[in-house]
């Protein structure tokens, strides 16, 4: 059975909007230089004229090794391998750490970014394009979840069509896509789409409103519940909106948050939804995740022998966070979920591959299988 690491990363750099459009270049977002609150010089991206994200670099492998060294969570990558000037680098690496397949997820996307509908849209278009040379010269084992242009929901529809014929394996969307939730109605163009092309809606850790974010993310709080709160809510809100009845067989998928909060979202659930029995004319009488083909990504520290209690086997896969060196980081997370989470061998196997080849409407007879020997080799 292959492996699949359902959140890796690529980070951004100035030879991705190399793939833009020639035409597109008064929308090439650049970078600048300012200064934070402690006077410290810092490079942001800017589009449509306004700094909205922190330039990610990679730390150097010495930084990365002191990490290791005072977590323990394995996060050095080789050079070249995240901001895939180097692929090769990144598919070794992969053999090493026994993984298949990687799932590749934007690392300055996770906020909101364009505000403009033709920006987006040019921008969306070259990030899907640098992803798709990616995927051509990654040897069907690097995937990638396609950026939408949700300011035009008709251009949306038409970039995921092209992104699913070049490498695609899913549509990215954010909890929040500034004043919408990401269930909708104003979504189901794209929805249907995905739905008829049989790749799920990934929900990565993130949240697309700028005034929320920037609320969150105060010193009080920290960047961790700007992201984390809504992430978690979009379990809440999916299920609580009609999508799983209009699109029955629409799947979804939210990585980076953990697991552990799916116990505590799920009995929360439970205990609401008979008091709205008669707007949703449905029952949560079962499993809530697989009722509503949400797949959860687990992280190998979770107490997953909790967590199956209200997810099941069927719907969590597993991600290593391949590139950051956040709390959500560990390279090894694949090798250690049985060794750190004490669960069966035969449901490890069901959350690194049979789960997420569901997810992604993989077919494991073309998925290339060198991950797994490198897996149990260890």
């Amino acid at each position: 059975m292959p492996v699949i690491d359902t959140d890796g990363h690529v980070v951004e750099t100035e030879r991705t909007w190399d793939f833009m459009e020639p035409s597109d270049a008064k929308y090439r977002p650049y970078v600048a230089t300012e200064k934070n609150p402690t006077g410290r010089p810092r490079e942001q991206w800017v589009i449509d004229g306004r700094m909205v994200r922190a330039v990610r670099s990679t730390l150097a492998a010495r930084e990365q090794e002191k990490l290791y060294e005072s977590t323990g969570r394995m996060v050095t990558t080789p050079d070249g391998a995240v901001d895939m000037e180097d692929v090769g680098a990144r598919l070794r690496h992969m053999d090493e750490l026994g993984i298949d397949v990687q799932v590749l997820h934007s690392t300055m996307f996770i906020t909101a970014t364009a505000v403009q509908p033709d920006t987006e849209v040019a921008v969306c278009k070259g990030y899907n394009r640098w992803m798709a040379d990616i995927w051509r010269r990654g040897e069907g084992r690097l995937r990638y979840a396609a950026l939408l242009p949700y300011l035009a929901i008709d251009e949306a529809v038409k970039e995921l069509q092209w992104a699913v014929e070049n490498g695609a394996c899913a549509a990215a969307i954010r909890p929040i896509e500034r004043d919408k939730l990401c269930a909708e109605p104003y979504f189901y163009p794209v929805f249907q789409e995905a739905e008829r092309l049989n790749v799920p809606m990934a929900m990565h850790l993130g949240n697309g409103n700028p005034e929320f974010h920037a609320l969150l993310n105060s010193g009080m709080c920290g960047s961790a519940f700007s992201f984390r709160i809504p992430t978690v809510s979009s379990l809440h809100w999916i299920v609580w909106s009609e999508v799983a009845s209009v699109f029955p067989n629409l799947r979804w998928g939210i990585f980076e948050a953990g697991s552990d909060w799916v116990p505590f979202v799920v009995k929360d659930l439970q205990r609401r939804f008979p008091t709205q029995h008669q707007r949703h004319k449905r029952q949560l009488e079962g499993n809530v995740l697989k009722e509503n083909n949400v797949w959860v990504a687990c992280e190998a520290g979770d107490d997953l022998a909790y967590v199956l209690r209200y997810a099941g086997e069927d719907n969590l896969v597993c991600g290593t966070d391949y590139g950051h060196t956040d709390q959500a980081s560990e390279l090894d997370a694949l090798r250690e979920l049985g060794n750190k989470t004490g669960v069966s061998e035969a449901v490890v196997d069901k959350i690194l591959g049979v789960n997420p080849m569901q997810l992604f409407g993989f077919d494991a007879k073309s998925l290339p299988r060198a991950g797994r020997q490198a897996l149990t080799a260890v």
